[in-house]
């Protein structure tokens, strides 16, 4: 990596050494069972016998995949020693090894995994092709999980998106694009709108709001909007505009090829 890549990769890491605490595990590990749960569904009962978590975080997704009889060895890689840190305090049976990296060059021979999967990591990264393309390196099979950002009045809400460390925002086509243009081919995909369990959560337990039933009927309503919005809305219009996270499972099959 040239000089340049490295001092961007420092930026990054220094802004996540201190993310992860045992403050939000529970919160982090709410959201890693549904995040889970989307790689295993568009994974479609495969079996890998060594999967990569790249940008693990505090490894709530590895506690599932952990449990998991599709797995045999799990790999981590991370930017945060915080994150790293809580990791390995999870004493996880199937994790070989937590390596920390810097965002882009991915510390493992060719082809050493089946798997290599990001689960809202690509969204915090400022060059995501060039991890795009080490992912395909490494790995036969990737697997991705984007929040679903893009709204027309993406501009307006800068701020706030910076402040979760969202540098980047997709809609499932726009992502689609990103993967196929780097030689990526989807074999399978889901689009999924937050949890009731999770909008609680973040509402009464993150957010410290009141628990009231006019709150309660709000988040029992939330379904029965999106429900609605499918029957007004076109499927092409609500399959992008409609849902909270796409996740899929590809291969990386070819490279970027222009003109």
């Amino acid at each position: 990596m040239n000089s340049s890549l490295e001092m961007l990769g420092k930026t990054l890491q220094s802004a996540y050494d201190e993310q992860y605490s045992d403050r939000m595990t529970e919160w982090r590990e709410l959201c890693g069972k549904y995040k889970a749960k989307n790689i295993l569904d568009v994974c479609n009962k495969r079996v890998f016998s060594k999967a990569l978590d790249c940008g693990a975080g505090e490894g709530s997704i590895l506690k599932f995949f952990d449990e998991s009889n599709l797995f045999h060895e799990l790999y981590a890689i991370e930017i945060s020693d915080s994150g790293i840190a809580q990791i390995n305090k999870r004493g996880l049976k199937k994790l070989k090894e937590t390596k920390k990296f810097n965002g882009y060059d991915i510390p493992y021979p060719d082809n050493y995994f089946e798997l290599a999967y990001c689960s809202h990591v690509v969204e915090h990264v400022e060059h995501p092709r060039l991890l795009l393309r080490e992912l395909k390196r490494v790995s036969e099979f990737q697997a991705f999980e984007i929040p679903l950002d893009y709204s027309v009045d993406a501009d307006h809400n800068v701020k706030d998106f910076l402040s979760y460390g969202h540098i980047n925002v997709y809609t499932p086509s726009l992502f689609r694009f990103l993967l196929k243009s780097e030689g990526y081919e989807i074999v399978a995909e889901k689009l999924t709108n937050t949890a009731e369990e999770v909008r609680r959560f973040s509402l009464y337990r993150n957010l410290g709001r009141n628990e009231t039933l006019y709150s309660n009927l709000t988040l029992k309503a939330i379904p029965l909007l999106d429900a609605f919005k499918k029957i007004i809305y076109s499927k092409r219009r609500y399959n992008e505009f409609g849902y909270s996270a796409y996740t899929c499972l590809a291969r990386g099959v070819g490279e970027l090829k222009i003109f």
